[in-house]
This record gives C-alpha cells, sequence and structure tokens, in this order.
C-alpha cells in the first residue's frame, strides 16, 4: 500500500523521442504538459539526432526530467524482438546510447536522470541477473537510478550492485501471472478509466490484477504511460487525477 501522502513522490514517465526523420510515432508535445519524466529513445530502436535535440529541448521548455531510453539494435523491429547477446554487448549497446543522450543533454545542460531499457531489452534484463548487472554498470558509472520491474532481476541486481532503483506501475500494458510484462508488437490503446483504476488500486492496497486475474503486489514510485497509443495524453491525464494531481 502507497502512503497517501507519498502519492506526490510518485512520478509520471514517458517514453518519447521515437521518431525517424520526418516519421513520428508518438504524442510527445500533449505529454510533455503531463508528465514529470521522458524516457528519450536513443538511435537503436528509434530516435534520430533530430529527435533527441528536439525531445530534449522540449522536455527542458517544461520542466520535464530526461532519462535514457535504450533498445536493442533492431528499427524494423522496433526493439520488440528478443536477441541473444552477451553481457559485455549489452553493456556496450547501453553506453553507446546513453552517451549518445548525454551529448545533447549536455547541449541544453540538463542533467541525465536515469536509464530505463526500451522493449525486448527491458524483459530480457528482468530476467537475466548477468544481462542486468551490465546494464547495472552503466546506471552506476552516471550515478542515475534505473527504471524498471519490482521483483525480479532489475530490482535484485540493482540493490546488490548499489544502483538505486525506481519501481515502475504500468497502466497500459497487461500483466502475466508471473508478474511480467506482457509485451504487443502492435500498442493497444488503454482505455483512461480502466488505467485510473489501475492506479487507485495499487495506492489502495499495493495489488494489481493480471491477465488471468491473479493479484499481484506491485510496489511503485513511478507510472510509466507510453506515448505511441493514440489516446496516450487521456490516459496520462487519467493517472495524474487518479494521484491527486
Amino acid at each position: 500500500m502507497v502512503d497517501v501522502n507519498s502519492r506526490s513522490n510518485i512520478s509520471v514517465n514517458s517514453d518519447m523521442g521515437e521518431a525517424l526523420g520526418i516519421h513520428s510515432f508518438g504524442n510527445d508535445e500533449a505529454l510533455m504538459k503531463l508528465v514529470d519524466v521522458a524516457n528519450v529513445a536513443c538511435g537503436f530502436h528509434s530516435g534520430d539526432p533530430d529527435a533527441m535535440d528536439t525531445t530534449v529541448a522540449l522536455a527542458r521548455q517544461h520542466g520535464v526530467l530526461v532519462g535514457a531510453h535504450p533498445g536493442l539494435p533492431d528499427l524494423v523491429g522496433f526493439g520488440r524482438r528478443e536477441m541473444k547477446l552477451m553481457p559485455s554487448e549489452v553493456e556496450s549497446i547501453i553506453r553507446y546510447q546513453v552517451g549518445a543522450l548525454v551529448g545533447f543533454l549536455h547541449k541544453y545542460d540538463m542533467p541525465l536522470n536515469h536509464i530505463k531499457p526500451h522493449g525486448s531489452l527491458f524483459g530480457m534484463l528482468s530476467r537475466d541477473e548477468s544481462l542486468m548487472q551490465a546494464a547495472a554498470k552503466v546506471a552506476k558509472s552516471y550515478g542515475v537510478p534505473i527504471f524498471g520491474l519490482a521483483g525480479t532481476a532489475h530490482e535484485t541486481v540493482t540493490e546488490r550492485e548499489g544502483v538505486e532503483f525506481v519501481s515502475e506501475l504500468y497502466v497500459d500494458l497487461n500483466y502475466n501471472a508471473e508478474g511480467g510484462l506482457i509485451i504487443l508488437r502492435r500498442p493497444e490503446n488503454a482505455d483512461p478509466a480502466q488505467a485510473a483504476t489501475r492506479v487507485r488500486r495499487a495506492l489502495a492496497d499495493g495489488t494489481v490484477l493480471a491477465n488471468d486475474g491473479t493479484e499481484l503486489q506491485i510496489p511503485f514510485g513511478s507510472v510509466c504511460v507510453h506515448s505511441d497509443t493514440s489516446n496516450s495524453p487521456a490516459v496520462a491525464g487519467a493517472v495524474r487525477e487518479a494521484l491527486g494531481r
């Protein structure tokens, strides 16, 4: 259960900067007015240099914190297809992408707030401690937290490595009975009312219903609203209302 007095400390975050050239896949401008934290794509699953520059500038304009959102090197699959990688490769692809984003953060005199892996990389790290340890090395070198799933390798490895961990609650993806996220190749719109209900229930008793009705305990310090669905601003607004903002 989340203390009512701590609700103001729960952030709303969104994945942004997911664009290539003239093609954009999110509602970044509308969401920047509703979120506290932006997870900015760093080029491997989406997000070219101009997109990173534009997104960081927009975040600075709206007082939104910026973290890196590194993904698998798979533009065609939008980082949602798993790959067989060694820990050293995971460390390299994350370090490379974080470094690219930090260059634009320096341009706008903004700090790196956190690292949040994207898509299938996120899922791979949640299940494999050796891969997650590689990600933790990068976060530790920058002195920033990692956003992820409570009760998975995200949490156990960061705790062991002395890296701050921020647990997320998801309102536009379903959970399986084991507490993992069900990642869809193509996103589907979430019902804003149902998103708000999930947040209120999680605040009240710490539970979230899995897709089969299993009650899951999901502690959280941030609520994620994905930007690449057509009604994501409405979902973010409903989440903020549920948090009492």
